[in-house]
């Protein structure tokens, strides 16, 4: 089953035009990666989904995209309530400079909860989910920044949990990391995609292979091809795609 579509979608970052007649269904409970050569329109993909490009001035952007039943390219469309549930994780850990509980339960207080049992059991609850819980559980209130850089991804990760949304986007999110930091990292992806949908941008072809379902080669703007992973790297229907994987493009 679909959770997000797109059906002939452009977008322009002024007269530069980024994506080109996109069609693309991706499955729930499923990891799908989208990989390509740099400047191809990946990240600038992953971004639509939860309205992100919108932050950049020029942007222009045509087609249709749903989240579940939702079309959310018009204006009508409240982008907190969007981004609750298509959450982000960046290239870089971005953890705030607060406690580990307090950066895990942010999200929950900017929507107005004080309960302090909720906030408590969400925190825990989110921390457990990202496999932190018990290796951080004695030093909650320390701060977050003093945490190795794949402890503050899986924070971030854990921040975004809490406010449950239904897809997660990743943009490259193991490329500060050291292998076995992503490995850990991959690790827990893998686990994730039992309650959630995961987006991967990534520019590491056996990352994709490694843990993705499903795979999109993007080149030029345009989705050249999509497809179950095992297919698109044993084989791909598209000698663009062919040439990338085998390393002769890209």
């Amino acid at each position: 089953m679909s959770i997000i579509k797109t059906s002939k979608l452009n977008l322009w970052y002024g007269n530069f035009q980024a994506l080109r007649e996109i069609d693309l269904a991706v499955s729930q409970h499923k990891i799908t990666a989208l990989i390509g050569p740099s400047g191809c329109g990946k990240s600038t993909l992953l971004r639509v989904f939860n309205r992100m490009n919108d932050l950049i001035e020029g942007v222009k952007t045509t087609g249709s995209v749903k989240v579940g039943q939702q079309e959310i390219l018009g204006d009508s469309v409240d982008l907190i309530d969007l981004r609750k549930k298509v959450g982000m994780v960046f290239q870089r850990p971005n953890p705030f400079p607060l406690s580990i509980v307090e950066n895990v339960i942010y999200g929950l207080r900017i929507h107005g909860v004080k309960d302090k049992r909720i906030l408590n059991e969400t925190a825990e609850k989110s921390l457990r989910a990202v496999l932190l819980f018990d290796e951080l559980k004695a030093d909650l209130n320390r701060n977050a920044l003093e945490l190795s850089l794949e402890q503050q991804q899986r924070l971030c990760i854990a921040r975004l949990l809490a406010v449950t949304p239904e897809v997660v986007l990743m943009d490259e999110p193991c490329s500060t990391l050291d292998p076995h930091a992503t490995m850990k990292i991959e690790e827990l992806m893998v686990e994730l995609k039992e309650r959630y949908t995961i987006i991967i941008v990534t520019h590491n072809m056996q990352q994709a292979a490694r843990i993705s379902d499903d795979c999109g080669y993007m080149l030029l703007g345009d989705l050249v091809e999509f497809g179950a992973t095992k297919r698109i790297f044993t084989a791909p229907q598209d000698k663009r795609t062919e040439d990338y994987i085998t390393g002769r493009f890209g």
